[in-house]
């Protein structure tokens, strides 16, 4: 089965809340966090990632045209593998959401360093 709704992976701007948000927020209240705490546009058409206190959901909220886009997803019996950061936000790409979205460890998943030679002698 296809994930027919998950985040494209080409986004480039993804940002991670690394707090805890009460999940009784609907769009309104996501995007006042947005907006206010982050004080980034929540028009903009970037994806903002929340979660719960215990880690077991995640909403992902986005501006598409004429409408906020809310994502939710509720695990059955596991947790998220959420960061752990001082920062207010931490910046994803398409991968690492869809990594969280699998239930990896994002902080852990690290490609090899690129190498850029400008000459082979």
């Amino acid at each position: 089965m296809t994930s027919a709704m998950r985040p494209c992976m080409s986004l480039t701007h993804i940002y991670l809340y690394p707090q805890a948000i009460d999940f009784r927020k609907s769009f309104r209240g996501i995007s006042a966090i947005v907006e206010c705490e982050l004080g980034h546009n929540p028009f903009s058409g970037h994806l903002y990632v929340f979660t719960n206190k215990r880690r077991t959901k995640i909403k992902c909220l986005f501006w598409e045209n004429n409408g906020f886009v809310l994502y939710y997803k509720s695990l059955e019996e596991d947790r998220f593998i959420w960061p752990r950061c001082e920062k207010e936000v931490i910046t994803l790409n398409g991968q690492q959401i869809n990594w969280l979205l699998d239930g990896l460890d994002i902080s852990a998943m690290k490609g090899h360093k690129k190498l850029h030679f400008d000459s082979v002698f």
